[in-house]
């Protein structure tokens, strides 16, 4: 998922310095999109992964 919005974040970078204005817009705001959804998943993981692994004990 962090790859993704990486990927797009430098797809926007390319297309602004080239010119595209609306483009890189929309590419910026699909990575922040992105990266919210990686920093949600990534605490969701982190609350029930340990929360799981201790119970199993």
């Amino acid at each position: 998922m962090i790859q993704l919005a990486i990927a797009c974040l430098v797809i926007a970078l390319i297309a602004a310095v080239l010119g595209f204005g609306g483009i890189a817009g929309s590419f910026v705001g699909v990575a922040k999109i992105l990266f919210v959804v990686f920093l949600i998943l990534a605490v969701l993981s982190f609350v029930f992964g340990g929360r799981m692994g201790r119970g199993s004990l």
